[in-house]
């Protein structure tokens, strides 16, 4: 969704957080409430510009707003290091912390969702439905950088996010449709709307998902060969990464320009979808910060388990819940107040994480470590470094 930082920032990692983001990411939330208004303006302005969207479609999706989708999933694909899939299982640390994530994002995340959405929005189908489609969308792409910020291991970061950008195309609708149709169905619960399809979800995470990670897989491979790695992720992916957030400003505005009537009629609508997000983002890492230190693992993976399972990808959220539902749909716009919630919350979470290495891992070599603090020489020590 933006920049990814390839190598450790210039500015000591004493520094504040805030000041070693981009100037992007810094002020993420600030462009996003700019595109909200921006779509939700021409939304009242240009007559007939539903129409107008939806001259040409990409199977149920207007042609602009899938361009918007595939722009903003190609630069996260293209960061991904897929050579790095066998690394992690090379001692027995990184096999619990491969099977840990594993059971954090594929088991738990997409059950806390479902639960929190169920809790907190009973009388809400469409945003309870958007929801668990961003539970089961698992972190590719934002996590790298709240990773990089927190000191965590940026090796094994880089594994667990190719893991999920391929799980995510093996397994995403056939939980779709155990979470929308048959657990609910167990539990007595109503299950998704008629229009709900599984063939649907999977035609949208092919297109959405498998086309730009098929571009992104051969656009690292390929630029790799041709130029090196520094080449690749030094030069090249600074310039191709803020393309991401471009694709999806480009996506919010013209959500909003489509969604205008409804949210202006019903703006305690966005309060009530980021509740359970907010909820969902504590829960995930503190539970998952407290699995790694129970599994024996060091400040640096730990942080990295813990960023990974908090995350998610509402870039793949949006495109299925649009290409499922409809760009005018409750389920599109829960995907869309998202990101908006996510990055204040993971921010405030890296600072929760240094706090955290300090008190529950004082001894530990990965652990950061700044000016006056014990063994301190200015400066943080971490195994994740290249």
């Amino acid at each position: 969704m933006s920049d990814v930082v390839s190598e450790r920032p210039a500015a000591g990692p004493q520094a504040p957080v805030l000041a070693r983001l981009s100037t992007l990411d810094r002020f993420l939330p600030v462009w996003i409430i700019a595109a909200m208004i921006l779509g939700l303006a021409l939304g009242r302005l240009v007559p007939g510009l539903d129409d107008a969207l939806s001259a040409v479609e990409v199977g149920s999706v207007s042609l602009p707003i899938a361009l918007g989708l595939l722009v903003m999933m190609y630069p996260v694909l293209a960061k991904v290091r897929y050579t790095q899939l066998g690394r992690i299982s090379a001692d027995a640390a990184g096999r619990r912390m491969l099977a840990a994530s594993l059971v954090l994002n594929w088991v738990l995340g997409p059950a806390l969702m479902f639960a929190l959405a169920w809790l907190l929005l009973p009388d809400s189908p469409e945003f309870r439905t958007g929801l668990v489609i961003v539970g089961l969308a698992r972190c590719i792409a934002m996590v790298l950088i709240w990773n990089d910020l927190a000191c965590g291991d940026r090796e094994a970061a880089a594994v667990l996010v190719a893991i999920n950008s391929v799980f995510q195309i093996l397994a995403f609708a056939a939980l779709g449709w155990f979470y929308l149709q048959v657990l609910p169905a167990w539990l007595g619960l109503p299950t998704t709307s008629a229009d709900f399809s599984v063939a649907a979800i999977v035609v949208s995470v092919l297109v959405f998902l498998g086309i730009p990670l098929l571009a992104g897989y051969l656009t690292r491979a390929l630029g790799e060969r041709a130029k090196g790695r520094d080449w690749y992720e030094q030069r090249f992916l600074p310039r191709l990464g803020p393309w991401a957030l471009y694709g999806l400003l480009f996506t919010i505005v013209l959500l909003f320009a489509l969604q205008g009537d409804a949210i202006t009629s019903a703006p305690g609508d966005v309060a009530r979808i980021g509740l359970p997000l907010l909820a969902y983002f504590i829960l995930m890492f503190s539970g998952s910060f407290a699995l790694g230190r129970v599994i024996g693992m060091d400040y640096a993976r730990t942080t990295t388990l813990s960023f990974t399972a908090a995350g998610n990808n509402f870039e793949l959220a949006i495109a299925v819940s649009i290409g499922t539902f409809g760009v005018t749909s409750g389920q599109a716009l829960a995907g869309v107040v998202g990101p908006l919630i996510e990055v204040p919350v993971l921010v405030a979470l890296v600072y929760v994480a240094l706090w955290a290495g300090r008190r529950f891992f004082p001894n530990d070599p990965s652990t950061p470590v700044g000016p006056g603090a014990p063994g301190a020489v200015g400066t943080t020590t971490s195994r994740s470094a290249s």
